[in-house]
């Protein structure tokens, strides 16, 4: 159904599929919001868990219609490439327009998650193959997580993050708009997601290149563009916790959600080039934002020159992959 004609005709395709999918990725958070505030859901539970599932679900419908595709290092790339982007990209350009101090103890307690899920998720991917039962073993993983998340938001009934989400939510919204908004966000995203990895496909083919390229370049800052609008909304109106709890809580679900696709739809190989130039950028940034979250006085600061330094390696990184791609 979807087969671009040459590279004009794909370029359009992954320049609408971009589009489409950033207006429904943001319908359908807009109205999982909305419906869990309306079912009584706490709202540091929806800043967290809601928020950071919303904006990873195009790398989720991605890497599920690019495994579908047998197009399984697409997927990979994509995870990788934005959990890169959303460290270095995402927090460099929002710490540039504010610096971001935060204190929630919530984000505190996802940091040790996060490490712990990228150092598992490396280790898949060293052998360069991610089987079916290493993509279940991060799928039981991230259910873990939701579990040990809802227990300890329990008990912290009282954090920043929870505030910030507050004024984020239509509160006003109707129970049956925000079905509405699940509905057509989540329809639309599937559309646009097949739509997007129709045109990279085909230009990878055009250009010779490897799938694995494009799901680190253009398909990772697209479907990044989420966390960025959510990262400049969320400075603009002063909650920085909110701002660095998106990118935390989305790099937990792309680690164990996204990753998880092409591991049980395959197995699917992992490139070598992915173990010695993706992943110590992935993990080296991690760590990096582990630092940048420690300080004497229980705040985590990032300034604006740590954020102009963190755009700097997004940019190096890229013109590194479009090098090795041309050559």
């Amino acid at each position: 159904m979807f087969n671009p004609n040459g590279l004009l005709e794909a370029s359009a395709y992954i320049f609408f599929g971009l589009i489409v999918l950033v207006w429904s990725a943001d319908k359908l958070v807009e109205g999982a919001s909305a419906v869990a505030f309306k079912l009584g859901v706490s709202t540091l539970l929806i800043g967290v868990t809601i928020i950071g599932m919303g904006t990873s679900a195009p790398e989720m419908a991605v890497g599920f219609l690019a495994a579908a595709d047998n197009s399984g290092s697409l997927a990979i790339g994509n995870a990788v490439g934005s959990n890169i982007a959303n460290i270095s990209l995402i927090l460099g350009v929002t710490a540039i327009l504010a610096p971001l101090c935060y204190n929630s103890i919530a984000l505190k307690r996802e940091y040790p998650i996060l490490i712990g899920a990228t150092i598992i998720a490396s280790f898949f991917l060293i052998d360069r193959t991610l089987s079916i039962i290493e993509g279940f073993i991060l799928l039981g993983l991230l259910f873990a997580f939701l579990i040990f998340i809802f227990q300890i938001f329990k008990k912290n009934k009282n954090d920043p993050i929870g505030e910030d989400m507050l004024d984020n939510i239509d509160k006003e919204s109707s129970l049956k708009k925000g079905i509405l908004l699940i509905v057509i966000g989540g329809t639309l995203l599937l559309l646009s997601s097949k739509i997007l990895v129709a045109g990279a496909v085909t230009v990878a083919e055009h250009f010779e290149v490897s799938k694995l390229i494009i799901g680190l370049t253009i398909i990772a800052i697209g479907t990044s563009l989420p966390e960025l609008a959510a990262g400049i909304a969320s400075v603009a109106k002063k909650q920085t916790d909110l701002a660095v709890g998106n990118v935390i809580g989305s790099n937990i679900f792309n680690t164990l959600a996204v990753l998880s696709i092409p591991g049980f739809m395959g197995p699917n190989p992992v490139d070598s080039i992915v173990i010695w130039r993706d992943l110590p950028i992935m993990i080296g940034l991690t760590l990096v934002f582990l630092l940048l979250g420690k300080c004497n006085d229980g705040r985590g600061r990032i300034l604006r020159w740590q954020g102009a330094a963190l755009l700097g390696i997004f940019f190096i990184y890229q013109t590194i992959l479009i090098s090795n791609a041309i050559n």
